[in-house]
């Protein structure tokens, strides 16, 4: 006996999960739901099976191929539009030469098809169609029956007045050759529509045998869950790939379950998943092969298939995810909803009960979706933020993607220039060192290999080098798993705006271009020493070198040992107190208290703490006291000046007014410009050129900063505590107000018409003056928040004034959601 699996349904009613794979494809209890095809038929000992396809047919054949691996001989008869089911069993009647079954490669069973069959063959039928009992007989065919079992009469999903019988059609049947004589060649026809009917009428041999057993017609999302469910409760007698753990878990091959982790059976875990400390998996979860949750992470009853990834503290009810999502911490995903494959959902974003978002979406941070997310990108923050492209190693940041990236960046130079490249330490620097090499090589760049560096010393080799420009790949200082592409310019300076659009533009259009000679890569070695020789050079005899200074560092990675290094160099008595390499920025924040602590017992002047990248420097007295932003500021602002009388300072709109006055005692000013790195990089260059200390060594370089400002102390003969004191008092408070990023146009505008035009500047963001301080109200570029900048000469009066703005905003962002509730009810 032979087989036909119809296999070539769109599975429309399951989208989103099908709009990427054939409805036989689709998971269930991680085994494609075809695979539960074969394995019914192998058992029943054929070996000789068909394969009707339509939609994405090439996926099928690619997955299943010809059947050798399980135990079948496959044959694929592909259709070039749909014939219905009878028309696409007609379209493999050249293989059908004897007594055959039809299943649907869609459907779940365990039914013992061997009663039927041999019905089939006692009564001389020419058509036997296996039927089962259901409670809610509604959306399937009923079937009537004489009581030798030949078939009465048929009834296409009836209402409940016309339900007679809880017998349904399950689509199986087990039939004649000859009975596709009555199929038309090439042409729509149904089996249960019209060949059925057909049959009927004419009183041909057609009966009808009733099986006990599971069966489940997976026809949408409700019963694609509970089939789930179903096999985790061993209702369905079938093969369950893994090896049973007892208490109702299941595991494959290489799970890692850390011992603090909670699984509640029943549950499916497939093969090489990881699952954090203090992560919770609930009863009827099914965890595709290679997921992976974080710590915290909780996920019950919800069905994630392969490579997923769920953040620290996601928590998951009720939902589906499709391959390759990834789903950031604190994310949260409600009862119903369905995340499509390879879609990425930012820290904090919720996706709220029975919402769908199809395939390759992005939803932004602390985003909350209401509704399906169908077209479009999604909800996302913009690609760049400032000059740089932030992304996530377990989501949404793929080598793909990354050389994508290279592609455009090198499309926006011509070809043969040449462009610096470099990483962090690690393999995954390494991974996307590569990718970016890649896409930038295929646009036609050479590539300058300037190896692993910190950010300032890969601005340092882009300027020195005369390179055109260049990308710094880097993990982010307080979340390791959250990575940018830190693009910068000729000067080792953030892209312009304009810059950046064209290189985003490119990236959406994904235009490349033929390049008739692809470049090899240069590479250029002691980079870090040099940029330390140059440093060093920069100083003069009569500070450090002459009184040395005792400093405290706290730093990790290999900016420790540069900045240890260059510290000492120029004549300073460097105590490393090296902070957990394991730690983010943020959480060596929560432990910077018991480094204060420790300045003192080394008997250090003061205390340093720097993050992995170089970029962020934070001071303390020799008592330990934190300095203030607004406090460093005003003496990065004096040692600026005092190196550079009546020199012009820029600063962005959001820094601290103190340098205004700190300047007015030096004979300086201060030119405020848009908060954007790139115009306020540009800017400096304009003003102050290359002299050391420039503007962009103080400003963008943590260990030149510190170094200059130890220089500067030494000179002087003053300690860090005695120069703050020195210093005008400024309070300085910040904000952050979460807003949608739909509401933000509207925020934004409402809140300038009430402001009086004269004490308003709109240079960035809304700067509002008062009369005893001022606030600045800034929508973030990179999450659906504003921020709130408010400055004053006590700390009263600055609190009064970001709680004021901070009310005004919430206020006006509540009340256009209310506007926009009235409006929908008109």
């Amino acid at each position: 006996m032979k087989a036909i699996i119809m296999a070539g349904g769109e599975g429309s009613r399951l989208r989103p999960l099908t709009c990427k794979r054939p409805k036989p494809l689709v998971p269930v209890a991680n085994r494609p739901v075809m695979e539960y095809c074969l394995d019914l038929l192998r058992d029943l000992g054929i070996k000789e099976v068909g394969v009707t396809l339509q939609y994405l047919p090439a996926l099928i054949q690619e997955y299943f191929g010809d059947g050798r691996n399980f135990g079948l001989h496959l044959h694929y008869f592909v259709e070039d539009k749909p014939l219905g089911t009878a028309g696409s069993v007609k379209n493999a009647a050249s293989f059908l030469d004897e007594t055959f079954v039809v299943v649907s490669g869609d459907a779940l069973t365990d039914f013992d098809l061997r009663p039927a069959i041999a019905r089939h063959k006692e009564s001389g039928a020419l058509a036997t169609l296996v039927l089962t009992t259901v409670d809610n007989p509604l959306e399937y065919g009923v079937v009537i029956t004489n009581p030798d079992g030949s078939i009465r009469s048929f009834l296409e999903k009836p209402s409940w007045g016309e339900v007679f019988s809880d017998r349904v059609n399950t689509g199986i049947y087990i039939l004649e050759p000859e009975v596709l004589e009555l199929v038309p060649e090439g042409q729509p026809f149904d089996f249960s529509k019209d060949l059925f009917p057909r049959l009927l009428k004419e009183k041909r041999p057609l009966y009808g045998v009733t099986l006990s057993g599971y069966w489940c017609d997976i026809g949408n999302l409700a019963q694609y869950r509970q089939a789930q469910e179903d096999i985790l409760q061993g209702r369905v007698k079938v093969r369950v790939v893994g090896e049973d753990r007892g208490k109702g878990v299941v595991a494959g091959a290489g799970v890692e379950i850390d011992p603090a982790a909670r699984i509640t059976g029943p549950v499916l875990i497939g093969s090489y998943c990881r699952i954090g400390p203090g992560a919770v998996v609930g009863p009827f979860t099914v965890l595709g092969p290679y997921t992976r949750l974080e710590e915290g992470a909780s996920v019950k009853r919800s069905i994630l298939w392969d490579n997923v990834y769920v953040g620290e503290g996601a928590s998951l009810r009720g939902a589906v995810v499709c391959s390759r999502a990834g789903l950031q911490r604190q994310v949260r995903i409600y009862e119903g909803a369905v995340i499509g494959d390879g879609s990425q959902v930012d820290i904090g974003a919720e996706v709220r009960p029975e919402v769908k978002v199809w395939p390759e979406k992005i939803l932004g941070r602390e985003t909350v979706v209401h509704e399906s997310l169908i077209w479009g990108q999604g909800t996302a923050r913009p690609l760049f933020v400032g000059s740089q492209a932030p992304g996530y190693l377990k989501g949404d940041l793929t080598p793909f993607q990354v050389t994508r990236m290279g592609v455009a960046y090198g499309a926006s130079f011509t070809p043969g220039t040449m462009v610096g490249l470099s990483t962090f330490a690690g393999g995954a620097g390494e991974m996307l060192f590569k990718a970016m090499a890649a896409g930038l090589m295929a646009a036609g760049v050479k590539v300058a290999d300037l190896g692993r560096l910190p950010t300032p010393v890969h601005r340092f080799a882009v300027r020195s080098l005369r390179l055109a420009g260049g990308c710094h790949i880097k993990q982010d200082a307080a979340n390791r798993d959250k990575l940018w592409l830190h693009l910068v310019n000729e000067r080792g300076h953030d892209l312009a705006p304009g810059a950046v659009r064209k290189i985003e533009n490119l990236y959406w259009r994904e235009d490349g271009r033929q390049v008739k000679e692809v470049q090899a890569t240069t590479y250029f070695p002691a980079l870090q020493e040099t940029y330390r020789e140059w440093l060093l050079s920069t100083l003069g005899d009569a500070g450090l070198k002459r009184r040395p200074v005792r400093i405290a560092l706290g730093c990790q990675g290999e900016i420790a040992a540069l900045a240890a290094e260059v510290l000492q160099r120029a004549g300073a008595d460097v105590v490393r107190l090296d902070f957990d390499p394991a730690k983010g920025w943020r959480d060596i924040q929560g432990d910077l208290p018991f480094f204060a602590a420790e300045i003192g017992r080394y008997g250090a002047g003061l205390g340093a703490a720097m993050d992995q990248n170089g970029e962020e420097l934070i001071l303390f007295t020799g008592e330990g006291r934190r300095l203030t932003p607004s406090q460093q500021q005003a003496l990065l602002a004096r040692v600026y000046l005092e190196a550079n009388r009546e020199a012009r300072l820029v600063l962005p709109v959001t820094a601290s007014r103190v340098a205004e006055l700190v300047a007015g005692h030096l004979g300086g000013t201060v030119e405020r410009v848009k908060s954007h790195p790139g115009i306020h990089q540009e800017a400096m260059a304009r003003v102050n050129g290359e002299a050391a200390p420039a503007q962009q060594h103080l400003q963008l370089d943590a260990l030149a900063a510190l170094l200059y400002i130890l220089d500067w102390l030494a000179r002087r003969d003053e300690s860090l505590a005695g120069a703050v004191a020195a210093l005008p008092a400024v309070h300085t408070v910040t904000r952050t107000v979460p807003c949608p990023w739909e509401a933000k146009g509207r925020v934004m505008r409402t809140l300038i018409s009430e402001e009086p035009a004269e004490g308003v500047e709109l240079l960035d963001g809304v700067q509002i003056r008062q009369q005893d301080g001022w606030s600045l109200v800034l929508p973030d570029g990179e999450t659906p928040h504003y921020r709130i900048y408010s400055e004053a000469f006590s700390q009263e009066m600055a609190e009064e004034l970001a709680s004021f703005y901070e009310r005004r905003l919430r206020e006006l962002i509540h009340g256009g959601k209310n506007m926009d509730r009235n409006n929908g009810k008109k």
